[in-house]
């Protein structure tokens, strides 16, 4: 019933076509009831005595009650109609609104799919319950209390057989409903993995043709299609029974009746109009109990899709924002801090995802971050725009607890390149100005210079150029740049990059490195894998375990610090081995694009985005030019 409430608080301002809809479900159908008793004095009055003029006023009267009726039920279908597109659109914007306020901690409770299921077939299912069992839920109570009172009324005796058959259909009735309501559930569950299995086929479908997986992917959408072939088989051959007990107790009764009700003639305490009146209300109260059921049915399945609804509705976001009115919303300066950071995922979670964690960054400072994979990186530098709040501790930005902030005032001073690029389906300018929806295109075409993305801008379009859904139509180094073309409209205090110029060559990387040197007063903070990433920035951390296991220069730990040599190392030799064979840079190479990179003049600035230095002089490592086109 909560759900129910739930759901009938979203009617708003369809309440009153609710109410008006109700009104004349109930007139129509005590109209409908006063039939019978007319049918019962044509055949009384004007057949058995011959009474011509009572046959047509009793006609005149039944034709008048049809057609009030029929005006009736096309106005209820009206009213109905608003009723369920209604709340079934409300529903929705309710539900993606509130995705929308979810934190990466609410979305990873929920599939993605699940999410799409729930937010379109389930909410169509809730519609159609409107539609379709709003009239019965109406009309069938009332036509059973009123059809057993004028049963009664007509003849207490033959009415005792609706209080006999009637208990019993109830509770075969009942014990089907009972037995449906859990498959409903399990229905609506194998939907969610047929949803996932096509969504995920379809989004990695070049990855599939490149492993040719076509086969293993035919495979797992058949299990997930045939699970749900299966699921809904097993559900609907147990609805249906409801339509033979049904049948079953209706021939039941009507044998019955005739049987006690011609006997009742003839000892002459019965009418031939009055039995044949009774036989009306027996078929109407038998159809009533009919659509009672449907509707049940109908209802069982909604009160799941509702159930899984409000499980949405009901979701609390993780973050917890400031008041209104204490919120800050200006963010002084680039500076970050961690003091005693702990975090993890889930709160039930063993371990903790980073520990101790107690880290400064002044305001202007290039900062990198290294370490293998699964080391926190992603998750240290999630913490410092909101996408998570630390399990322990405090992270500030601008010297003030992030939890302190107006999220959006937050979100626009720190701007995240993620590790996962996402693009949208339209134009390279409809994209890019996701950063700044007032840009010109001169700004748009600068923050593309600054980000390498200039150099390939024109063979995809320019501006104008069209994109495909999740940014199909460009290479995954271009896709980067383009991201970060975006983020640098932003014109933010704090700018993260989360190992996002990994399809970038080095040479490349190299030069967006420069170009982001110009910007003045921005903390730059690059998560990377690669140390000629970040062995030109001010501090390097590196993370193990969860942990800042070392802090320092390029120099200072590579002097020190075992595991940055390592990696150093195994890098360096890498690239090594590629030299030796043709296949990449000399280690002197790679280091120069990294340390010794010329930077050209600064040129004129607009709106706080710098034009791009000068291409690295000839012989230098980043001559190689662009190495991730198509």
């Amino acid at each position: 019933m909560h759900e129910l409430r739930r759901m009938l608080a979203y009617l708003g301002p369809y309440r009153r076509d609710a109410l008006l809809g109700a009104l004349a479900v109930a007139l129509e159908t005590s109209i409908e009831l006063v039939i019978p008793l007319l049918m019962a004095n044509i055949i009384d009055r004007g057949i058995v005595e011959r009474d011509i003029p009572a046959i047509f006023t009793q006609g005149a009267l039944m034709l008048a009650c049809a057609l009030v009726a029929l005006a009736l039920g096309l106005a209820y279908a009206r009213f109905a109609s608003r009723v369920a597109t209604g709340i079934g659109a409300n529903l929705r914007r309710a539900e993606y609104e509130k995705i929308q306020t979810f934190a990466f901690g609410n979305l990873d409770r929920f599939q993605t799919a699940s999410l799409v299921t729930r937010l379109t077939t389930d909410i169509t299912v809730i519609q159609n319950a409107f539609a379709n069992g709003f009239r019965p839920l109406v009309r069938s109570p009332f036509i059973l209390i009123m059809g057993l009172l004028y049963a009664s009324m007509l003849n207490l005796e033959l009415a005792g057989v609706f209080f006999v058959v009637l208990p019993l259909l109830g509770l075969a009735l009942g014990v089907i409903t009972f037995r449906v309501l859990p498959l409903y559930r399990t229905l609506q569950t194998a939907m969610d993995r047929l949803n996932g299995a096509v969504q995920e086929d379809l989004t990695a479908m070049r990855a599939v043709k490149a492993y040719v997986r076509e086969d293993h992917e035919r495979a797992v959408f058949a299990e997930a299609n045939r699970n749900l072939a299966e699921r809904s088989t097993t559900t609907f051959s147990n609805a249906v029974l409801n339509l033979p007990v049904h049948q079953l107790s209706m021939y039941v009764t009507a044998t019955a009746v005739l049987w006690i009700g011609g006997n009742m003639i003839v000892a002459g305490r019965l009418t031939v109009g009055e039995l044949t009146s009774f036989m009306s209300y027996v078929l109407q109260i038998m159809n009533s109990l009919m659509m009672i059921s449907n509707v049940f049915l109908l209802l069982t399945r909604a009160l799941t899709s509702m159930r899984r609804v409000t499980e949405v509705l009901d979701e609390k976001p993780q973050l917890a924002l400031p008041d209104p009115g204490e919120a800050v919303r200006e963010v002084a300066d680039g500076s970050v801090e961690f003091r005693g950071v702990d975090f993890k995922y889930r709160a039930d979670a063993e371990h903790d995802v980073l520990e101790g964690i107690d880290l400064s960054i002044p305001s202007g400072a290039t900062v990198g971050v290294l370490g293998g994979t699964g080391s926190g990186k992603s998750s240290l530098v999630q913490l410092i725009c909101r996408l998570y709040d630390p399990s322990a501790g405090a992270v500030l930005v601008g010297g003030r607890d992030v939890r302190c902030y107006d999220l959006p005032a937050l979100r626009d001073a720190v701007g995240i390149v993620l590790q996962a690029n996402v693009l949208f389906s339209g134009t390279i300018r409809d994209n890019l100005r996701w950063g700044d929806p007032e840009a010109t295109d001169e700004e748009l075409l600068r923050a593309c210079e600054l980000a390498c993305a200039d150099e390939f801008l024109d063979r995809i379009g320019g501006l104008d150029g069209e994109l495909g859904q999740g940014g199909a139509g460009v290479s995954g180094g271009q896709k980067q740049r383009l991201c970060i073309a975006r983020t640098l409209l932003k014109r933010p205090r704090v700018l993260i990059f989360d190992d996002s110029t990994s399809a970038v060559d080095m040479a490349t990387e190299a030069k967006i490195r420069s170009n982001l040197a110009q910007i003045p007063g921005v903390t730059v903070i690059t998560i990377a894998q690669r140390i000629t990433s970040v062995m030109d920035a001010d501090e390097i951390f590196v993370m193990d375990d969860g942990r800042i296991h070392a802090r320092g220069t390029h120099a200072e730990l590579l002097a020190n610090d075992t595991i940055y040599q390592e990696i150093y190392a195994s890098q360096m030799e890498h690239a090594s081995d590629g030299a030796g064979s043709g296949e990449g840079p000399a280690p002197a190479a790679a280091e120069g694009a990294a340390s010794d990179e010329p930077h050209g003049p600064a040129p004129a600035s607009a709106r706080g985005l710098e034009a791009p230095a000068a291409s690295p002089a000839p012989g230098s490592p980043a001559e190689g030019g662009e190495r991730d086109g198509r």
